[in-house]
């Protein structure tokens, strides 16, 4: 755990040298699919610069975007395992990971030339089954408690209905990036709170999972807002 934390201190640490020698650098890959994240542009693109290693290898060596879907599922499961199991610190890591996997798949399809319907269609898809993953474990660590379990349950749905009305929402010609808890945000607050509980509640003197129970909640409330916001948002835009 010790060297996890140490691993994400570096990372963290990094910010200032991306700022002093890359910050401002156009991205060809970043195309902005997503909408705008919570954290602001400049952490966007400084974690996009922190990974690029691991994307020069993976171009080099060929792999394929469909390699990094699959890897984000794996470790969407990965994370479920290890929730139910009560080890909330590498669940944790798990969810970061497969959202750093899920960021590199479509920028390496940009690079590749690769990007199309059928990579969007399986982006998209893949995602869901490696957030159930993550949030079925979840229920499973939280079955004792009622309050956990209702916002584990409305956690996912919430999640799922955020996806669903952009995807409904472009079937019928209106794209829709608005509202504050997308998949970047639920990642980033599922993931620390899984990584930072433990250090957390010992220190507080709380039960296991408290810290990680209350960043849960937020993002129930946050995605259940934002699937609702969607919905008005998209169809103040139809006939």
């Amino acid at each position: 755990m010790v060297v996890l934390l140490g691993l994400l201190g570096v990372a963290f640490g990094s910010m200032p040298v991306y700022a002093a020698t890359a910050s401002g650098r156009s991205d060809p890959l970043d195309v902005d699919k997503r909408g705008s994240f919570v954290l602001g542009d400049f952490v966007r693109s400084w974690f996009y610069w922190f990974i690029r290693p691991i994307e020069a290898v993976a171009l080099a060596v060929g792999a394929s975007p469909t390699a990094f879907n699959l890897l984000g599922v794996a470790f969407g499961g990965a994370a479920g395992v290890l929730f139910a199991t009560g080890r909330l610190n590498l669940g944790g890591w798990a969810v970061l990971l497969g959202g750093a996997a899920d960021v590199l798949d479509g920028r390496i399809a940009r690079a590749r030339g690769l990007a199309g319907p059928r990579g969007a269609f399986l982006d998209s898809t893949l995602d869901r089954f490696a957030e159930v993953g993550a949030f079925v474990g979840l229920a499973v660590y939280f079955q004792a408690s009622t309050l956990g379990l209702v916002a584990v349950a409305t956690a996912l749905g919430g999640s799922l209905l955020v996806s669903y009305a952009r995807a409904r929402g472009e079937s019928v010609g209106i794209v829709c990036k608005v509202g504050v808890m997308q998949r970047a945000e639920r990642l980033l607050l599922v993931g620390f709170g899984g990584i930072l509980d433990p250090v957390v509640t010992a220190s507080a003197g709380w039960a296991s999972g408290t810290l990680l129970m209350a960043l849960i909640v937020l993002v129930a409330a946050g995605t259940v807002g934002t699937a609702v916001y969607r919905t008005v948002w998209i169809a103040g835009r139809l006939d």
